[in-house]
């Protein structure tokens, strides 16, 4: 499991903010603090059973005194999200590792573009409130089927004003991400939701130009691709000299504890980051989510990355 440091949490507030999005707020049960955090950060909350769930941050990162959690209800998901609407009502405790930050807000950016599709506007919330507060130039596109069913909503309206724009699908049009037409000097852009909106935000800019390091994508759900076929390789340990061989059935990361090496995890999906590793002289598959394109060329997630053939993995 992780080595992230776990506490003990209340809750001190639940709010339905749709008929599926619950707005959980945390509290330590003894200290006025929690450990800071800065915008665009998430949590893992662990289950009863042991089993982890990764949820960003959507509050206002200056206030220590509380975490706030929005968590959509996945009626087929995988569990969590039906776990915490059933069971964390006010008073509950939960376990809440120290948050966690793949996705944070460029420093030097001039200006931000932050588009949020559904429930994955909640980093964007958080960066909203940091922008806000510190006077940035910025624009949140929010897209959601209706007002109805747009997480945060009301709430957003009232610290972004006229730099929210809502695009809501049963309404009109939906969002399309030509609309920002050719990048611009210092302009950073932050996307978080469904795959098809990640996907649709990456390629239309690509086409347009944006370097790719200027387009920041965050997603909570594996790399879907049925398709993909795992292969058996072999794993040489720099520090010792060891190989290890991983077969197509099994992860690198099991293959690695099997052979004693604590390895730090917690999603185990290639979603949180936590499992994070270096590696050399090697072609890897990068199957995760979390890392940037300029990372990838000495950075893994065992987890879920590969290897054709062989890797030197640097631990």
């Amino acid at each position: 499991m992780s080595t992230r440091i776990v506490m003990k949490l209340r809750v001190a507030e639940s709010v339905a903010t749709t008929p599926e999005v619950v707005r959980l707020t945390f509290v330590h049960p003894q200290r006025p603090e929690l450990p800071a955090w800065e915008a665009g950060a998430h949590v893992d909350l662990r289950l009863p059973d042991g089993r982890t769930r990764q949820y960003s941050l959507c509050g206002d990162p200056a206030d220590r005194s509380r975490y706030v959690l929005a968590i959509k209800r996945e009626d087929a998901g995988r569990g969590g999200s039906l776990w915490t609407h059933a069971n964390l009502t006010p008073g509950a405790v939960a376990h809440v590792s120290h948050p966690r930050n793949n996705f944070g807000l460029a420093p030097g950016a001039r200006r931000h573009i932050l588009i949020g599709g559904g429930i994955g506007v909640t980093p964007l919330a958080a960066m909203a409130r940091s922008l806000a507060a510190r006077g940035a130039d910025y624009t949140l596109h929010l897209c959601a089927r209706s007002a109805g069913q747009a997480p945060l909503l009301a709430e957003l309206q009232a610290l972004c004003g006229d730099r929210l724009r809502c695009w809501f699908s049963a309404d009109g049009p939906r969002f399309d991400p030509a609309i920002l037409g050719a990048p611009e000097d210092g302009v950073h852009l932050y996307a978080c939701g469904p795959q098809r909106l990640t996907d649709a935000v990456q390629a239309t800019l690509g086409r347009a130009g944006w370097p790719a390091e200027r387009v920041h994508v965050e997603h909570f759900a594996p790399i879907d691709d049925a398709d993909f076929k795992p292969e058996p390789f072999d794993a040489l340990i720099a520090s010792t000299g060891e190989v290890v061989h991983v077969p197509a059935d099994t992860s690198l990361l099991e293959v690695l504890r099997r052979r004693g090496f604590a390895m730090p995890s917690s999603c185990e999906i290639g979603v949180c980051g936590s499992c994070e590793c270096g590696y050399r002289d090697g072609t890897v598959i990068h199957r995760d989510v979390v890392l940037p394109l300029v990372r990838r060329q000495d950075r893994m997630m065992p987890c879920v990355s590969r290897a054709r053939v062989n890797v030197t993995l640097e631990l």
